[in-house]
């Protein structure tokens, strides 16, 4: 029997059995507009730093990004990007299945973004050999790496990381389980309507992980460097840099 978006979500999470800062649960990937804009979303009940939290990343058509989370900066995903970020915000942060497929995410007052997922021919492939694979191989760099290289191409997602460097300076692994395609029906941000998918002329990332150049969301397990506060950067955005923006 075919497991769906919703069923895999909220199965209960697992950290991977590796060393570092860990975090189980699901995500879109990223989504990407051809207004400019870029939304992904953070759903991590389970993880080694803190509470379980969601968050949701933002990037208007100016470059700025904001990391909505209902937890603080220090132990959401801003721990990782806040670096590269020009706001956080401490907030409530909602999502809700309204079917097998379909996601609703809310941040506040702020945003909207309705979601519906798909199977593709590319995607249950993928999902069929993910399932066959053994788990030590999903901790090793090299493996990593190669499914890197495979699956952006494979995907039509552009460039894609399994691992290097957040830009707040930690090393990163990450392990996508179980991926659908995803196509927005709405979304809005400040009032402001998002339009259609589409992919960008130039792909966003953040220092080694490339946002993906089309929707897809996955059950993930991911871990980190520890955080170092000698060697990494805050994850609370500097004056500067927020202003630049």
């Amino acid at each position: 029997m075919t497991i769906t978006p919703c069923a895999a979500a909220e199965r209960p999470c697992e950290l991977p059995s590796v060393s570092g800062e860990r975090f189980a649960g699901y995500a879109v990937m990223g989504a990407p507009f051809t207004s400019g804009h870029y939304l992904a979303l953070r759903k991590f009940p389970t993880n080694s730093v803190g509470a379980g939290y969601t968050a949701v990343w933002h990037r208007d058509p100016a470059g700025a990004w904001t990391v909505y989370s209902d937890v603080p900066p220090e132990v959401s995903c801003a721990r990782y990007l806040g670096r590269a970020l020009s706001r956080t915000e401490e907030t409530d942060v909602r999502t809700e299945w309204s079917g097998p497929a379909e996601l609703h995410v809310a941040v506040g007052c702020e945003l909207e973004w309705d979601l519906r997922m798909t199977t593709s021919p590319t995607t249950t492939a993928m999902n069929v050999a993910g399932k066959l694979m053994p788990d030590p191989l999903w901790h090793s760099p090299a493996v990593l790496k190669a499914m890197g290289r495979v699956a952006g191409p494979v995907l039509g997602a552009g460039r894609v990381r399994l691992d290097g460097h957040v830009p707040n300076g930690q090393w990163f692994r990450a392990n996508p389980r179980l991926l659908w395609a995803v196509h927005t029906v709405r979304a809005v941000v400040g009032g402001v309507e998002l339009g259609p998918d589409g992919a960008f002329s130039e792909q966003a990332r953040f220092g080694d992980f490339w946002l993906p150049q089309r929707a897809l969301f996955a059950t993930v397990q991911a871990w980190f460097e520890p955080f170092d506060a000698q060697r990494h950067s805050s994850a609370r955005p500097s004056a500067a840099h927020a202003q630049h923006e």
